[in-house]
């Protein structure tokens, strides 16, 4: 699943809108969220992508953020969420959806 732009209070809900719906099957799904093309996430995106990453985890899957921008990846390293996302620098090399 690619994400472009922003991912903030007004974005968020759509994206969680999304995310839940690839979530949604009856069988563990191994989503991983191209970050390519996003320029911005604040807190109510991270919270998105946690709350999407905890069920598919409940569910025996995983949720993995590939390719974030370096504006990103300073957000996951000072959030600490660097240590509970998996993180892709190339996501080429991982099968998902």
């Amino acid at each position: 699943m690619s994400v472009t732009g922003e991912i903030d209070l007004y974005t968020a809900p759509r994206l969680h809108s999304e995310l839940m719906s690839a979530l949604a099957a009856s069988t563990p799904i191994q989503l991983v969220v191209d970050m390519a093309g996003v320029e911005f996430c604040d807190s109510t995106g991270m919270n998105v992508l946690l709350a999407a990453q905890r069920r598919a985890r409940e569910a025996g899957g995983d949720l993995s953020l590939a390719s974030p921008r370096p504006a990103i990846k300073k957000v996951l390293q000072v959030t600490g969420l660097e240590s509970v996302f998996t993180v892709l620098d190339n996501p080429a090399s991982v099968g998902g959806k």
